[in-house]
């Protein structure tokens, strides 16, 4: 296996990364004052599950260059990444439904299959080992 899989991943990291500063500050100046306490909270939590699990990704991605074979870093990469895109995804959007007017039944199951995908992620990385 090349480089080439880890280094997309860090590219995507790294855009998550910002993207989690970006809707971290349009939630704390211009949301604040237009969302109730509970959006607010939802929004948070979104933020800060995607800065932990997009620095759970960097991690991934340094370890590949120790064990650049590793199909359970492969795996963890996409396990994080999709989780990030369907939990904290998720919540963003139910955390803006007021405004946007979008129905919440219909993205309410993505979020917790997101924190699936969180916790796949974990275990993969658990078991990783140098195959």
């Amino acid at each position: 296996m090349n480089d080439t899989f880890f280094n997309r991943l860090q590219y995507v990291a790294g855009t998550f990364g910002a993207i989690g500063v970006m809707i971290g500050a349009f939630g704390a100046h211009f949301l604040k004052s237009r969302l109730d306490i509970g959006s607010l909270e939802t929004i948070k939590t979104g933020v800060l599950y995607l800065f932990i699990h997009t620095l759970a990704t960097l991690f991934v991605c340094l370890r590949s260059k120790q064990y650049a074979g590793s199909r359970h870093l492969r795996t963890a990469g996409i396990a994080f990444v999709i989780g990030i895109l369907m939990f904290s995804g998720s919540l963003f959007i139910i955390g803006t439904a007021s405004l946007t007017g979008f129905p919440i039944s219909a993205i309410g199951f993505i979020t917790p299959l997101g924190g699936l995908c969180f916790i796949l992620g974990w275990i993969f990385l658990i078991f990783q080992k140098g195959s």
